[in-house]
């Protein structure tokens, strides 16, 4: 089974998961998420420093690999779509050039025009 690029799923609508993974990618990068990673560090340092049992020192330890491993799954998601709609941008860009060359614009600037809008979209 061959796992298609984020970009390509569903053609230029947007699913589900592209949604999510938007809004998550926006929630991640405000203050508001940055002020819970230090809280969560500083509980996990705490637990460590108060010498609570073991089992609370595990917990905190798996509450940070636990973030940790989302918030690279969710990194890895934004590189994908960023790296396809520049892609998509150069690949327009360069339609539109050898269209120009050839004469009259046609359906390349329009895909160029779109194109440009991209980031939006992704």
């Amino acid at each position: 089974m061959a796992v298609r690029h984020p970009a390509d799923r569903g053609g230029d609508e947007r699913g589900k998961f592209e949604q999510l993974a938007e809004e998550a990618s926006r929630f991640t990068s405000s203050p508001v998420f940055f002020g819970l990673c230090l809280a969560l560090v500083a509980g996990a340092a705490a637990v460590h420093v108060a010498g609570l049992a073991l089992e609370w020192q595990v917990f905190a330890g798996t509450c940070m690999t636990s973030v940790t491993l989302l918030l690279l799954a969710l990194l890895k998601n934004a590189e994908l779509r960023a790296e396809r709609a520049i892609q998509r941008k150069l690949d327009a860009i360069a339609a539109a050039m050898l269209e120009a060359g050839e004469g009259e614009p046609g359906q390349a600037h329009e895909e160029l025009r779109k194109a440009i809008r991209l980031e939006e979209e992704t």
